[in-house]
């Protein structure tokens, strides 16, 4: 069995220095940072969304702004878009569960601030329909995906593509991401 552990961290350890020698997909990552900078300097809010996995990691990121990352300092608007478990099964029965970021964006986001969308597929037709939404309303689009990017590629301002196809390191990896990005958001602002 710790030739299996030992096999799996390698993996993971293998993808991650993937992301590190990725010139482009660092300056992706950082450029993703100031965009959430500049939101919260302008007074905007920073929104996720995701299912299963990535509905937690998005939950975790929101909470990192919300509430702290290493700073004690004051909270950041932020949230995860699927908290509202009545919200969440009135509209997926009401309207189809493809729909239930993009009605909640449809009343709550507005023009500059970002949505941050998690897919490992990069093809889940409620974030795509979220990320459409974001679009008309002229919030930003930060994709969180594996490898291809998916159809969110087309959708995305910025492209976070983690270089894999393999579900768990693909959110390992995002997880590792975000938590970057909150912590220099951090550093920035406070």
């Amino acid at each position: 069995m710790q030739d299996a552990i030992s096999s799996i961290l390698r993996n993971s350890i293998s993808v991650k220095q993937l992301i590190l020698s990725d010139t482009a997909l660092l300056a992706r990552i950082e450029a993703a940072t100031q965009s959430i900078v500049d939101a919260f300097r302008s007074g905007h809010k920073v929104l996720f969304c995701g299912n299963g996995g990535s509905a937690a990691d998005a939950q975790h990121l929101a909470a990192e702004f919300s509430g702290r990352f290493y700073t004690d300092r004051d909270p950041l608007p932020s949230e995860a878009l699927h908290c509202n478990s009545s919200y969440l099964t009135a509209v997926a029965n009401d309207y189809g569960y493809d729909r239930v970021y993009s009605r909640l964006l449809k009343g709550t986001g507005q023009a500059g601030d970002v949505l941050v969308s998690l897919s490992t597929s990069g093809n889940s037709q409620n974030i795509l329909q979220a990320m459409e939404m974001a679009h008309e309303l002229k919030m930003i689009n930060i994709a969180f995906s594996g490898e291809t990017g998916g159809k969110m590629k087309e959708l995305a301002d910025i492209l976070i593509n983690v270089p894999s196809k393999d579900t768990p390191r693909i959110q390992e990896s995002h997880i590792t991401i975000g938590h970057i990005i909150c912590q220099l958001c951090e550093e920035q602002l406070f």
